[in-house]
């Protein structure tokens, strides 16, 4: 087993080869340079080994993004402790339940955050230490502390940090990650797809406390010695617009709802400095990506990760892009799409997708069954329905559990929401099964429109039409309802499974249709 200490490679080695001067992180005004993040670092990290925090312990974060976040992030791993960012959106029975599913010894939370945590703090017994980041008592609190901190010797296989993931329902659980995985995502998707480089300065609108945002925001530009730009906001479309034309960024993240949002809010904004764009969460519907390059004159990269793999595993490729495609496999991982019995489908078949890569978790914390059920002969089970093209790239259709079954025929959500969102009044669209009447499942989708569009009538059954010119006839909705948002995770993705009939209560409604 190498030796391997994730903090030193991402942070110690820009000392050693000369970049300690050079800018690593910019928010909101301020710049901290690698050496003052290092040392910073070191004073955090030698701090949580005089609290008796000791290798192999679960150290909780409930940070914003902003330099106490990575200061926090690097000084866990380096001393050996495990390091869990977490939603900062939660709720006290929220965090009682992650207090409790990690065991943690200590949790570093923001005083802004304080107040949801306080109620839960009480009782918990393997919680040892409260760490407040912010104002005078963090800085004595560091300031007693050494500059200097070595590393523990850890090898690359040993756990540097969990991340916590609910799929598309349920309660959270962690996936288990190793030093060496954001490696391979780096090598793979930082360097091979976005040829990422120390002149590069990145902006994301995904947080660090999610696997996307963390790649983004923090291991990317400190793989390459780049710049990152922090946001501790909310990703909100002006804002993030806002942001992005002062800060010029060369590399920019979001996702697709946040795309269309901005789309609409795009106004002068300029922001010529981006050199290339990613896209992850959900499909980027094609419809997105052309007004996108319309406007700002830069493509999209789609693609498809999970917090199990990391990081993205297929994506599109500048200058190669596929609208409405998920992009090809990206370097160091290898893809299967398997019917029901585990063989591999013909080209354009829809099938099951399969990940194996270097980055991809070992096992869930304390779930052996869910485990070996996703995690079966070094092959991830996503849940994600795929196909794959004769030319090799990859098309989602969308989750397992969300595929519908009309006259028959399999329809996949994803394709019904795309040639909605081409629609010029739409916003978004979600699609999901709806139950008749008479028993049968039919397609409905949830619209949001546009700012300025109206829900004038007659809309419902020019929609209807407007899908049935651009796919299969059968698979249009035959119910339409009109909502002002989609339920979104913090992370950006669609909760699906708040829109079935079974979720949702009259209440809710705003307007429908039906034909």
């Amino acid at each position: 087993m190498a030796n391997f200490n994730l903090a030193d490679y991402f942070l110690d080695r820009h000392l050693r080869e000369g970049r300690g001067e050079k800018v690593a992180i910019r928010c909101e005004g301020s710049s901290f340079s690698y050496a003052g993040i290092a040392a910073r670092v070191n004073r955090a990290g030698n701090g949580m080994r005089r609290l008796g925090i000791a290798k192999g312990e679960r150290i909780l974060l409930v940070l914003p993004d902003g330099p106490e976040f990575v200061i926090a992030w690097f000084a866990a791993i380096k001393t050996g402790a495990i390091a869990i960012p977490t939603n900062t959106a939660l709720r006290a029975a929220d965090y009682a339940y992650l207090l409790d599913e990690s065991e943690a010894a200590a949790v570093v939370v923001h005083p802004s955050l304080a107040p949801q945590l306080e109620p839960v703090l009480g009782g918990r017994r393997l919680l040892r230490h409260v760490i407040e980041t912010g104002g005078s008592p963090w800085e004595r609190w560091m300031a007693e502390e050494s500059a200097d901190l070595a590393a523990e010797q850890t090898g690359e296989d040993d756990v540097a940090f969990w991340l916590w993931t609910s799929g598309s329902t349920g309660a959270p659980k962690a996936a288990v990650h190793r030093q060496r995985d954001w490696m391979h995502c780096c090598e793979g998707y930082a360097r091979g797809v976005l040829g990422i480089n120390a002149d590069d300065v990145t902006f994301s609108s995904s947080k660090l406390f999610h696997a996307y945002g963390l790649g983004n925001g923090l291991m990317f530009p400190f793989y390459a010695g780049a710049a990152s730009v922090l946001f501790p906001g909310r990703p909100q479309a002006a804002a993030i617009l806002s942001v992005a034309q002062t800060a010029r960024p060369t590399l920019f993240f979001s996702v697709p709802t946040l795309y269309a949002a901005m789309l609409e809010e795009a106004g002068s904004y300029d922001l010529a400095s981006v050199r290339l764009a990613a896209s992850a969460a959900e499909p980027l519907p094609a419809g997105i990506f052309r007004r996108w390059k319309a406007r700002f004159g830069v493509e999209i990269l789609d693609g498809i990760g999970s917090t199990e793999a990391l990081h993205i595993y297929i994506s599109a490729r500048a200058g190669r892009v596929r609208p409405g495609s998920s992009g090809q496999p990206v370097d160091g991982y290898q893809l299967r799409i398997v019917d029901l019995d585990g063989r591999d489908v013909a080209p354009g078949a829809i099938g099951d997708l399969l990940v194996r890569g270097r980055s991809v978790a070992p096992h869930y914390w304390k779930r052996s069954e869910l485990s070996a059920q996703k995690m079966r002969d070094g092959w991830f089970h996503s849940g994600d329905k795929y196909s794959m093209d004769r030319d090799g790239y990859f098309w989602y259709s969308g989750r397992t559990d969300d595929m519908l079954r009309v006259s028959g025929q399999w329809v996949s959500p994803a394709e019904v929401e795309s040639a909605l969102a081409e629609h010029g009044a739409v916003l978004e669209a979600a699609v999901v099964p709806h139950r008749e009447p008479d028993g049968l499942s039919t397609v409905k989708a949830f619209v949001v429109l546009k700012r300025g569009a109206e829900q004038a009538p007659g809309l419902v059954e020019e929609l209807q039409a407007f899908v049935k010119q651009r796919i299969t006839p059968y698979k249009y909705p035959r119910r339409i309802e009109f909502l002002s948002e989609l339920p979104k995770s913090a992370a950006g993705k669609l909760l699906r499974y708040k829109l079935r009939d079974e979720w949702r209560e009259p209440a809710e409604s705003s307007s429908t249709g039906a034909r």
